[in-house]
């Protein structure tokens, strides 16, 4: 072949997979979101990879925004810069005042639940599919919440009861400890505020919860913490999903709520205990373990080096000639 031809020949064939990986690439970052799997938040759980998608709360949420939960990993907001009082209204912390998720914000007693123990270890997972750098800000509803009633933010305290900054991301997944406030009973909220400080976002998730007593409990929706996780078939972040009853939001992920809740006092992986009423804020030690959310990522690279390696040898070998 002459010398010409073969430079042109290896010029098309550049050409070609070039647009391949220009699309690879910029398919990755549009994965690095995340949300939290276990405790099971409204928006895993009612999304499509989610095991309660099916419950009335689940069904009743999309009904009301209009679309499935797909993109269950995405519910962000930019350049809040901590101040997320302003810039989330009230009544619409579940959306983060996106309209879509505006059917997370549905004020209702039997949204899927995990069960969990007043002063015991909350073990959260948090899926994503890749690192970034930020603080996990955990709030629990002030007891007296009442599930009937859109979340306002006079129904958390005025600061979180933990604070978790830069856990490693391991196998799709932040996991980490924390100890739960005393003094609360029946169904209540854990709102989850994820500020980057690699990225302009603020992700938030509201993920209910149930202690022992206070005439709310979880119904058929309430899973106890602790529960074996499950992995969803080709998802973002195959992350386990707590397989409680009913649950909503977009990108798939599956979690069985292993949020323990061992007996109160322990403690949680290094998290320091706040006061019952959510004053002070403790930094929490990020905890390392288990399988996680990365299926989609993990794809696209593995596609990605093989077009680069079928570019290279194609090259080299129209080269030789």
């Amino acid at each position: 072949m002459p010398r010409m031809t073969t430079h042109r020949t290896a010029a098309l064939a550049a050409a070609a997979v070039t647009p391949l990986l220009v699309n690879l690439w910029a398919a990755g970052p549009a994965l690095a979101h995340g949300a939290p799997t276990d405790p099971v938040s409204r928006v895993y759980g009612c999304s499509p990879d989610g095991a309660q998608n099916g419950t009335a709360a689940c069904r009743a949420a999309v009904a009301a925004n209009g679309s499935p939960f797909t993109a269950w990993d995405n519910l962000r907001v930019p350049n809040v810069n901590g101040r997320d009082r302003q810039t989330v209204p009230d009544g619409k912390l579940c959306s983060g005042g996106l309209p879509a998720y505006k059917g997370l914000d549905l004020a209702r007693s039997d949204w899927p639940s995990t069960k969990v123990t007043p002063g015991g270890t909350l073990r959260m997972t948090y899926a994503s599919t890749i690192p970034h750098t930020g603080t996990f800000k955990l709030y629990l509803t002030k007891q007296g919440y009442d599930p009937s009633r859109p979340l306002t933010w006079s129904d958390l305290p005025d600061r979180p009861f933990a604070e978790i900054k830069d856990p490693k991301l391991t196998n799709g997944a932040y996991r980490f400890g924390a100890q739960l406030p005393t003094g609360r009973t029946g169904r209540q909220v854990l709102y989850t505020i994820w500020q980057n400080t690699s990225t302009p976002d603020t992700y938030y998730s509201c993920s209910d919860v149930v202690f022992p007593g206070g005439g709310t409990g979880g119904g058929a929706g309430a899973q106890k913490g602790g529960t074996a996780a499950k992995k969803p078939s080709a998802s973002p972040s195959a992350t386990p999903t707590a397989s409680a009853s009913p649950s909503s939001s977009p990108s798939p992920v599956s979690a069985s709520p292993s949020a323990s809740t061992a007996a109160a006092g322990t403690g949680g992986d290094g998290a320091k205990s706040a006061a019952d009423t959510g004053q002070g804020a403790p930094v929490a030690n990020a905890t390392e373990a288990g399988s996680g959310p990365s299926t989609r990522l993990l794809a696209g690279g593995a596609a990605t080096v093989l077009a680069l390696t079928g570019a290279t040898a194609l090259f080299l070998r129209l080269r030789r000639r």
